[in-house]
């Protein structure tokens, strides 16, 4: 049988934990931060949120090795 694929997309945005849940960073920090205000930078570089149990299976098919 051949080698899962891990999907590169999703490998780049989400990460596990040594628990086997999932995480992932917050949007809205990438670019064009000056029109955006300090607090809202501020809170949104320290939000990483969990995928809910719904899409855990389907991410982890999508990446099988880690």
């Amino acid at each position: 049988m051949p080698k899962l694929k891990t999907k590169k997309g999703v490998a780049k945005r989400f990460r596990r934990r040594k628990s086997g849940s999932i995480k992932y960073k917050s949007a809205y920090v990438g670019h064009l931060l000056s029109g955006k205000a300090k607090n809202r930078k501020r809170r949104h570089k320290s939000l990483a949120g969990s995928v809910s149990q719904s899409d855990l299976s389907a991410i982890k098919k999508q990446m099988p090795y880690g």
